[in-house]
């Protein structure tokens, strides 16, 4: 979700553009507000935003010397 999450002036929000076994697993976490509206968008919580740049940064942050 990290990818595709933007802030607006209410927090953080992702297009919904996952499955609903995804969506509803984080929800049920409490990673997301409900998914099953009809918003383009679902809410991030703070510990959901948080948690998606952490894990984003873990597997895919390149280290440059390792680059090389």
């Amino acid at each position: 979700m990290h990818l595709n999450a933007h802030e607006d002036k209410f927090g953080w929000r992702a297009w919904k553009s996952f499955p609903w076994e995804a969506t509803d697993g984080l929800h049920e976490r409490g990673l997301i507000d409900d998914p099953r509206s009809k918003a383009k968008s679902v809410a991030l919580t703070d510990e959901g935003a948080r948690l998606a740049e952490q894990l984003f940064t873990e597997l895919f942050e390149v280290d440059d010397a390792e680059a090389d």
